[in-house]
C-alpha cells in the first residue's frame, strides 16, 4: 500500500485511514497553538490526549461564536420582533441585545418611521396607466378613470410580522387590495360629478378612513398616513362632453355668486327703506292723533265758551277763519261800497314779497283810501284776532 498526505495510507482503490487524517489534523493543531508535532509514522503516546484537547478547543470555539452570534443590534426608530422556534417571545427597542442563538430564537427587524407606498391605476409614473385599476364606475352609471397612491408605515410590529403574507414581507399586497376595494366602494356610492369635481377631497378622506378600518380588522399593524389621488378623469372618448359640462357648471357657480352679490347689495336697502318707511307711519300716526285729540280737545274747550256766550264765540271763530285763509293768500279785499272809486293802488304783492314769508305771516297790508278799507285780520300779542273799522 502507498502512502498519500492528504489522506493517509490506502490502497489503489481502498478508503482513506482514518487514524492517519486524525494524525494530520492533530499536528495542524499542535503547530497552530505552538507546538511540536509528531512524525506521521511515528505516533507518540500522547497523540491521544492530544488529540482530545484540540477537538475541545475547536468545540469550545464554535461554542463561543455560536453564544455570540445571538448579539444584534436596533437602530433608532426601529424595533425588533424575537421570536422562539417561531413562536412570538418579546419586541425589543432600539439598542444592543441578546437573544438565544439560531435555531433556538431567531429576531426580524422592522422600521417603524419608513414611509411606504402603493400606487393604484398606474405603476411608476401617471403616463404608465394600469387600465384594469384605474376605471371605476360611478353610482349614476357613468365611468371615471381615476389614479391614487396610498402612504403607509407600521404602528404595531408583532402584527405586521406575523399577519403580512405578502410577496416582500411589507404588506405591498395587502394594502393594495384594501386600496382598490375601498376606493371602488367609494366612488360607486357617488355621482360621477361630485367624483370629478368638488369631491376629490371627500373621496380621498374617505378612502383613508376605510382602508384603515380594513387594515384594522386584519390585524397588519400597518397605519394609512395619507391617499393621494394623482388624477381623475371620465374616459378619453367622452372628455370633450364632460368638458362642456364642467363649463356649465362653473357658468352656474359664477352667475349664482352674482345673483348673491346682487341680493347682498339690495335687500339691505330694501329692508332700510322699509324700516324708514314704517318710522314714518309711526310718527305721522303718532301726529295725527296727537292733533285729533287737540282739536277734541280745543272744540271742547269751545264749545264750553260758546254755551257761555255765544255772539262773541261766533265772532272769534270768525276771526281765527279769516286770520287762517287770509295768511295763505297774496290777495288784498278792498272794500268799495262807500267810497268814490277814486282809490290808490300800490304794488302790495312786491311789497308783501320783500317783507318776507314771517311778515307776510303775521300781518297783513293795510290799503290806505279815504272810505270803506277793509284791513285784513292781524294778530295781536296774545294771539287775538281784530276787525278793524269798515
Amino acid at each position: 500500500m502507498s502512502q498519500d498526505p492528504q489522506w493517509g495510507r490506502r490502497g489503489k482503490d481502498g478508503p482513506p485511514d482514518l487514524d492517519e487524517i486524525i494524525r494530520q489534523f492533530t499536528n495542524k493543531l499542535k503547530q497552530f497553538f505552538g507546538g511540536t508535532p509528531g512524525r506521521p509514522s511515528e505516533p507518540t503516546p500522547s497523540d491521544g490526549r492530544a488529540v482530545a484537547g484540540g477537538i475541545g478547543v475547536a468545540i469550545g470555539i464554535v461554542g463561543v461564536l455560536w453564544i455570540a452570534s445571538g448579539f444584534y443590534v436596533v437602530d433608532a426608530r426601529e424595533e425588533a420582533v424575537v421570536l422562539r422556534f417561531g413562536r412570538y417571545v418579546q419586541t425589543t427597542d432600539p439598542g444592543l441585545h441578546w437573544r438565544m442563538p439560531w435555531p433556538v430564537e431567531q429576531h426580524e427587524i422592522v422600521k417603524l418611521s419608513e414611509v411606504r407606498s402603493v400606487e393604484v391605476g398606474f405603476s411608476g409614473s401617471t403616463k404608465n396607466r394600469v387600465a384594469d385599476e384605474a376605471l371605476m364606475l360611478t353610482e349614476d352609471q357613468n365611468i371615471v378613470d381615476m389614479q391614487l397612491e396610498v402612504q403607509y408605515d407600521v404602528k404595531n410590529s408583532r402584527d405586521f410580522v406575523f399577519n403580512n403574507a405578502s410577496r416582500d414581507g411589507d404588506g405591498y399586497d395587502l394594502v393594495k387590495q384594501a386600496a382598490e376595494t375601498s376606493i371602488r366602494e367609494i366612488v360607486g356610492r357617488n355621482k360621477v360629478d361630485f367624483v370629478l369635481n368638488e369631491g376629490r377631497g371627500q373621496v380621498a378622506a374617505d378612502a383613508t378612513r376605510m382602508i384603515q378600518n380594513l387594515l384594522d380588522d386584519y390585524g397588519t399593524g400597518i397605519r394609512v398616513s395619507r391617499v393621494n389621488i394623482n388624477d381623475v378623469q371620465p374616459p378619453e372618448e367622452v372628455q370633450a362632453a364632460f368638458a362642456d359640462a364642467v363649463k356649465a357648471g362653473q357658468d352656474k357657480v359664477k352667475q349664482t355668486n352674482e345673483g348673491l352679490a346682487y341680493a347682498n347689495d339690495v335687500i339691505p336697502k330694501a329692508r332700510g327703506f322699509a324700516a324708514r318707511l314704517l318710522q314714518e307711519a309711526e310718527g305721522y300716526k303718532a301726529r295725527v292723533i296727537a292733533e285729533s285729540e287737540g282739536n277734541a280737545s280745543r272744540f271742547t274747550q269751545v264749545a264750553a265758551e260758546y254755551a257761555k256766550a255765544p255772539q262773541v264765540t261766533r265772532d272769534r271763530m270768525y276771526l281765527d277763519t279769516m286770520q287762517q285763509i287770509l295768511s295763505s293768500s297774496s290777495k288784498v279785499l278792498v272794500d268799495q261800497k262807500s267810497g268814490n272809486g277814486n282809490l290808490l293802488y300800490l304794488p302790495l304783492d312786491k311789497l308783501m314779497q320783500m317783507s318776507g314769508p314771517a311778515g307776510a305771516a303775521t300781518e297783513q297790508a293795510t290799503v290806505p283810501v279815504e272810505t270803506g278799507v277793509v284791513r285784513a285780520p292781524r294778530q295781536d300779542s296774545q294771539g287775538r284776532g281784530e276787525r278793524e273799522g269798515r
